[in-house]
């Protein structure tokens, strides 16, 4: 499976999307769902669209499913058995059917097309060659007919999404320094407003549709503003359109952004009425907040950072210390237990002190004398990424390795079934971020 969709301009890249829950958190109940939804999502693009339509697969796609069977009574119908797959070993599984899985799909269609005309317009790898542009061209007008034909048969009109995406492109070229971030935003926030909140019209459940437009308002504001995080450097490297960097947001002021999102989905779900609804909120009100600590490359639960994430102007410690404050602090106060200065012997620089001759900042050299490493390769082209995305598949390392090289990003990921070992620190917990929403789970 490829690497889709995120929702930045409705098309940034990102594997399987933002929410990418480590299973052994969801423990073996909700993985199961979980896996579930996925393969629906999956067997709903082969059945309704055919075998290629199955690499636009995501991870944020199944959201849709999930929330749709959340909020319905549960009845007979809701799962079926599918056959063996190779992403499975080769095993059989309940899969979730109807309708939240077709919607996902034909969601999933629409912005997947919208990623690949972005590519040729950007003319990234191959599709800088005019006839593999042509070719990819045709690709995306199919799935926006066949993204509009699921959505109608389910009873939405995908034309929001796509005039979502068109309304993006003249936002993104007006857009400067000053320009309010949430201005760029705004389109994705719309469509996935528009997605979310047909979820509750497919259940039977009117009074939702208005808390959960307003989750997927914010899931959409939420997912552009890390995808563009996490892209920054290279598009920085690449001269690639940016988001923060076009109009000149601090990573600061972006991640009290994507805070505030999250604490207003939390909310929005308070108001929401569920069957069962316990996938969904781990999904959205815990799973988003590790999403957002990891594009920011922090590792605590995300509402710990009320404190830390916006002191010294920019994001990150306090200037001059650690998460516990200044510098002649720490977690002990003033004074070192050790006696004072350097544990191991010397100070910044000095033989045995970090940085130094023997320290452990530096090699014998002394301050200076570290190489940076090799530098990050670039994004893969669509088709070559689409090549690498086959042999991933083939070769089950989606699925069943521990980690892999995203096809299209480069980046480091996860296998979807791979549980994390009880010695990672922060994962094993089942639910630590409680305390912040009050769910109670």
């Amino acid at each position: 499976m490829p690497e889709l969709i995120s929702f930045r301009a409705l098309g940034g890249v990102v594997l399987f999307g933002i929410v990418r829950p480590c299973s052994h958190r969801l423990g073996e109940g909700l993985k199961t769902q979980w896996m579930a939804h996925l393969c629906g999502l999956c067997l709903a693009l082969r059945g309704d669209h055919g075998q290629f339509a199955r690499v636009v697969t995501n991870y944020d796609g199944l959201i849709i499913s999930v929330l749709t069977e959340a909020q319905a009574e549960h009845a007979t119908g809701w799962r079926r058995t599918a056959g063996p797959c190779p992403l499975r070993g080769m095993r059989t599984a309940s899969v979730a059917r109807g309708e939240g899985a077709r919607l996902a799909a034909a969601v999933s269609l629409v912005l997947a097309s919208a990623k690949v005309r972005d590519h040729v317009v950007d003319g990234d790898g191959l599709l800088a060659r005019r006839p593999v542009a042509v070719a990819a061209r045709r690709v995306a007008k199919g799935w926006d007919k066949a993204g509009a034909r699921g959505g109608a048969a389910v009873g939405f009109d995908t034309a929001v999404l796509l005039d979502a995406v068109e309304r993006q492109a003249g936002i993104e070229s007006l857009a400067g320094p000053g320009t309010s971030l949430l201005t760029v935003t705004e389109p994705t926030e719309t469509a996935t407003a528009a997605a979310f909140a047909h979820t509750a019209v497919l259940a039977g459940r009117p009074g939702n549709v208005t808390p959960l437009a307003e989750a997927g308002r914010l899931f959409g504001r939420l997912a552009h503003l890390l995808d563009a995080v996490e892209d920054q450097e290279a598009d920085a490297a690449s001269g690639a359109w940016n988001p923060l960097t076009a109009t000149g947001t601090t990573r600061a002021e972006a991640r009290r952004l994507a805070d505030d999102a999250l604490h207003g989905i939390r909310l929005a779900l308070r108001d929401a009425e569920f069957t069962d609804g316990k996938l969904a909120h781990r999904l959205l009100a815990h799973e988003l907040g590790r999403s957002i600590d990891r594009a920011f490359g922090t590792d605590a639960c995300g509402h710990t950072h009320e404190v830390t994430a916006h002191q010294g102007g920019s994001f990150g410690p306090p200037q001059g210390g650690g998460p516990y404050g200044p510098a002649a602090g720490g977690p002990y106060g003033s004074q070192n237990p050790y006696g004072g200065g350097n544990p191991y012997g010397g100070a910044p620089g000095a033989p045995g002190g970090p940085g130094g001759p023997g320290g452990f900042g530096g090699g014998p050299e002394g301050p200076g004398s570290f190489e940076p490493g090799p530098p990050k390769p670039g994004k893969r082209g669509f088709w070559a990424g689409c090549a690498v995305a086959i042999g991933l598949c083939c070769t089950c390392k989606v699925c069943c390795a521990d980690h892999f090289e995203g096809p299209w990003s480069r980046k480091k990921r996860e296998g979807c079934c791979n549980a994390c070992g009880s010695g990672d620190a922060g994962c094993c917990s089942c639910c630590e971020c409680c305390a912040c929403c009050d769910c109670g789970c």
